[in-house]
Parts: C-alpha cells; sequence; structure tokens
C-alpha cells in the first residue's frame, strides 16, 4: 500500500466517523424537563404506581390495557398525542 492510499483512507474514515457521530447525536432527544401522568395509554401490568381511584397502590398490578385509571409518566407533551391519553398531573424532572 502506498502513502497516497493510506492517507485517503484514513481520512475516508475520519469523515465516516463525524458523520455517524453527528447522525446519533440527533437520534437521541433531549432529557424531558417535566414528566406528565397519562392515564389511559398503560398496557396491563405495565402501569407506574396505584391507580387513580385507588383500586391498588403498587405499580405493575394494572389488570387490563387502557383502563382509565391506570397512568404512566411520560415526557411532557407528549400525553395527548396518544390516542386515549389524558393527562392527570406534571411534576418536574429530576435534575
Amino acid at each position: 500500500m502506498n502513502t497516497k492510499t493510506i492517507a485517503t483512507t484514513a481520512i475516508s474514515s475520519i469523515l465516516a466517523l463525524s458523520v455517524l457521530t453527528a447522525t446519533s447525536a440527533n437520534a437521541v432527544p433531549n432529557q424531558p424537563t417535566a414528566w406528565e401522568k397519562c392515564a389511559g395509554i398503560a398496557k396491563a401490568g405495565k402501569n407506574d404506581c396505584g391507580s387513580l381511584n385507588g383500586s391498588h397502590s403498587c405499580a405493575g398490578q394494572a389488570t387490563s390495557d387502557n383502563d382509565d385509571n391506570e397512568w404512566v409518566y411520560i415526557a411532557k407533551g407528549t400525553c395527548e398525542k396518544i390516542t386515549g391519553g389524558v393527562v392527570k398531573a406534571e411534576k418536574p424532572a429530576k435534575k
């Protein structure tokens, strides 16, 4: 391999790495600044904490999908974009 080929390969590798780095940096969203308690979208057994109607007080105890009393925390501004989602409360994200 001659010096020109090695230099060309090195430059191509550096350019490819910079493109991959820039692409992956934009693929990950920013950390949310606030969360919202979104009811009506939790899958059975996948709820966060207790139900809104007080039927249970622990996570993972939802017995049916999309129950109006079961909720999960999601990034603020997302709940109402989901069919059936209803915002019940908001809380700031930890810093």
